[in-house]
């Protein structure tokens, strides 16, 4: 019975943990779901593939309703024996987003046990993880990927430390299951950046163990972390392949063009620009709101209350109380460096001072890995803040230039900042019998957190306190608007400062207290672990609450359908529409089929093709891509669908082709092209038609060619023409994956048009498929299946190695 006593302490944590994420978000109990602005942007895009899927009960794996085409590979698809997601949805067995935020608490946890914390130690510091302000607010927006990712984030580095301390059974299958959860919660950038952090971790004992000429524990270690790897990877093999493949054709690779839409030279090498990838990047300042979460305004949506000197105003200029609350509840508070925020990433002031009391009081070196953690990623969050550091990695570190939003790299932050939390706890109370050490620590900690904060206060007049829209708000509104708003975001961070004061003074009042044998250990571990989560709970409410809980069939279908959603779906041809209210939305492709959508890893071609022609009003290439309908806003905000009778239809015959030799060629040449005509053809692209090819200078245009089945992914016509033809189809061009076959037979296809598919029909009738059968995902499947098993395999082996250290000499228990 002694393995089961060992284990009910843990059992009574992770209920504990259940209680807290099902309490928080109390109304995921009334049946009801949190509504998050992300997830229905992919709710539309996704659609076409969840229908089919339903449908069809398999995987297309293509949509054809977003950005004229693309692979599903980022967008929900599920790839065969995908052992490791049948895993996670165990340990996601809450409902959202209660799951997640029970995964960060029971993630966080591993690591503190791993780093000898006990259970009330650990508890505390995983729901001080769990509710560190960015982590919830991702939950609110919709961030779940990335959510998902940060959560398994701290069993990796649990899963590495045991390796490095010569566990290497135990840590080797800890570090494989967490690095293939990880992987698999599919968000490469967390991912990227816990990597850095390894580095870190990684360095750090490979230094000790050098050091101390422990040459063969060092390799040991490398070794089973390299296997652990290459099967964690490897049992994801089927999403890390085809998204590799795809990935070459998102906007996360390289351009191909060598100049700008504007015509000037294209000077950078990154697969981003480094103002895209920098467009968000934490102010150097604006870091401050680790420690004091509205020093800088809060967010671009804050309520500020009726207590306010905005709402002051508002009843000032006669306007009714109602309309004047409603105003102010969404304020524009934010004065920092990005272009919009929607909550601080507050880590708890709490949580600050006891970090730094470890550094005064813990003698553990490892300390100094997540200080050194946390101070290196807060830099590069900076972003083009500090520019000598973010240009050499944009430039020199491979794949830094694959990610955007530089800002969210502060997860790391967040992650160490918690753990110095609980090993100041740990060390404080562990020298017990040297009061004078508490002493000394306690107060200079005292006086560092109190003079920051002091100084900041005094600081004040040094800030503008004015923000990046603020200039619009002036033209709106006028002056006495910007007065205002201004003398609102100074309130907010005085008050703030202040606040921050007062949970460093009781913290620092209930250890003193415990020093002078007022309290015992359990009893001031409580009320600091209630402190802690009063500090973020109530901070956290502000940005994440009941009232973004809406019923399911809200979220099963977030928008509705307008007139001009009805109006076209009518029609009921093969077709595409062009929504005018935005390129970047789920909206449209919700109910159609559309040259637009919401992805971060969208079609680069289909984005230059927007950019370099679109946007140019180049109607020509609206018809090529058979946009037959463009839906357009009047004056009173009503969605007007425009009938575009120049459409090109599904498929057609070209009479001519343009031969071109670079990317560059073709881009130009689409900026005055008959597409109904001509087609232009990148010989380079596909260098074996071209020596093979009749290209012939002239073609027979005077056949027909038609749809008649269409899926996401498959697609039949019917052709009839005289002669050998040259057709050119609306579709996509991606060559890895869709196959062409006449008759039957499979039949070679090529790009043209910069984006479109080409084929040569020859003369009479024909049935032409194009089926989307990506080699991929068998290759990927077989790959995640042998590994799959070979994680199963390396755990029962691990387990029965081990057996007596895990069940001692009595096995029947």
């Amino acid at each position: 019975m002694k393995i089961v006593n060992k284990f009910i302490p843990h059992a009574l944590v992770v209920l504990g943990f259940i209680l807290v994420s099902l309490i928080y978000f109390y109304p995921v109990l009334q049946g009801k779901q949190i509504f998050q602005s992300d997830i229905a942007q992919y709710t539309g895009m996704a659609k076409e593939q969840n229908d089919f899927r339903a449908a069809e009960h398999a995987e297309p794996y293509w949509t054809n309703s977003a950005f004229g085409g693309m692979p599903t590979y980022q967008l929900g698809a599920n790839y065969p024996y995908d052992f490791v997601g049948k895993i996670d949805d165990v340990l996601r067995f809450l409902p959202r987003p209660a799951d997640y935020l029970f995964l960060y608490f029971l993630g966080f946890y591993g690591l503190l046990l791993v780093l000898k914390t006990d259970p009330l130690k650990a508890f505390i510091g995983a729901i001080a993880f769990g509710f560190s302000t960015y982590l919830i607010i991702i939950l609110g927006v919709g961030h779940n990927a990335k959510a998902h990712a940060i959560a398994y984030m701290p069993l990796v580095i649990a899963g590495f430390i045991l390796v490095f301390q010569k566990k290497y059974i135990w840590g080797g299958l800890l570090t494989m299951f967490a690095v293939a959860l990880e992987v698999n919660a599919n968000h490469f950038q967390m991912t990227y950046y816990l990597l850095i952090f390894l580095l870190i971790l990684s360095g750090y004992y490979a230094f000790t163990f050098i050091k101390e000429k422990e040459y063969k524990p060092l390799l040991i270690s490398i070794g089973t972390l390299a296997v652990a790897g290459i099967f964690a990877i490897g049992a994801n093999a089927g999403n890390l392949l085809a998204t590799s493949e795809y990935a070459k054709y998102s906007i996360r690779d390289k351009s191909e063009l060598t100049f700008n839409p504007d015509g000037t030279k294209n000077e950078t090498t990154a697969a981003m620009t480094t103002d895209y990838i920098t467009e968000y990047s934490y102010g150097i300042a604006e870091s401050l709101n680790l420690i004091a979460p509205r020093i800088f305004g809060g967010s671009s949506h804050e309520n500020v209350g009726t207590d306010s000197r905005m709402y002051s105003f508002m009843m000032e200029q006669g306007v009714p109380s109602d309309q004047a609350q409603d105003f102010v509840s969404g304020m524009p508070t934010y004065w920092g460096d990005q272009p919009i925020v929607s909550a601080p990433a507050y880590i708890g002031v709490v949580v600050f001072f006891l970090a730094v009391l470890a550094l005064f009081i813990d003698d553990r070196k490892i300390k100094y890995v997540f200080l050194s953690g946390a101070l290196f990623t807060l830099v590069l969050s900076w972003g083009k803040n500090f520019s000598l550091l973010t240009d050499f990695f944009i430039e020199y570190v491979p794949m830094y230039d694959k990610f955007r939003a530089v800002s969210s790299i502060q997860v790391i932050l967040e992650l160490c900042f918690p753990v110095l939390a609980v090993m100041g706890l740990q060390s404080f109370f562990k020298a017990k019998d040297e009061p004078k050490l508490q002493q000394k620590a306690l107060i200079q900690t005292a006086v560092f957190g109190l003079g920051v904060l002091l100084i900041l206060l005094f600081a004040k007049g040094f800030f503008h306190f004015t923000g990046m829209s603020d200039k619009s708000y002036l033209e709106a509104y006028g002056q006495a608007f910007i007065d205002a708003l201004v003398e609102d975001r100074k309130s907010l961070y005085s008050a703030d400062l202040l606040r921050s004061g007062f949970f460093i003074v009781v913290t620092f009042g209930i250890l003193w207290l415990f020093i002078k044998n007022k309290f015992s250990q359990t009893t001031a571990l409580i009320i600091i672990g209630i402190l802690m989560i009063f500090d973020l709970f109530f901070v956290d409410k502000k940005y994440v609450s009941a009232k973004d809980f809406v019923s399911p069939v809200q979220i099963a279908a977030p928008f509705q359908e307008t007139p001009a959603d009805t109006k076209i779906l009518e029609d009921k041809s093969i077709y595409r529409v062009f929504d005018l209210q935005g390129q970047l939305q789920g909206r449209s492709s919700y109910f159609h089929k559309t040259i637009g959508g919401y992805s971060a890893v969208r079609p680069r071609r289909m984005q230059q093709l927007y950019d370099y022609q679109i946007a140019k009003n180049n109607l020509e290439i609206l018809n090529m891509l058979n946009v037959k309908y463009v839906i357009q806003v009047d004056k009173e905000g009503n969605q007007i669908p425009t009938i575009n009778p120049e459409a090109n239809g599904n498929a057609w015959f070209v009479s001519t082709v343009k031969l071109v030799n670079k990317p560059d060629d073709v881009m130009k040449a689409l900026d005055h092209i008959d597409t109904k005509q001509v087609a232009v053809f990148n010989v380079h692209e596909h260098e074996a038609k071209f020596k093979n090819a009749r290209m012939k200078k002239q073609w027979d245009t005077t056949g027909t060619i038609k749809v008649v089945e269409y899926k996401p992914n498959y697609i039949k016509y019917q052709s009839d023409n005289k002669n050998d033809g040259l057709a050119v189809f609306s579709e996509m061009y991606y060559k890895n994956g869709w196959n062409a076959y006449v008759d039957g037979k499979l039949t070679d296809h090529f790009p043209v048009d910069y984006v479109l598919r080409a084929m040569e029909i020859p003369g009479g009738k024909h049935t032409i498929e194009f089926k989307f059968e990506p080699q991929v995902i068998k290759t990927g499947g077989t790959i995640t299946l042998v590994s799959s098993i070979g994680m199963f395999l390396l755990l029962i082996g691990g387990v029965y190695f081990e057996r007596k250290k895990l069940f001692g000499n009595n096995q029947s228990v």
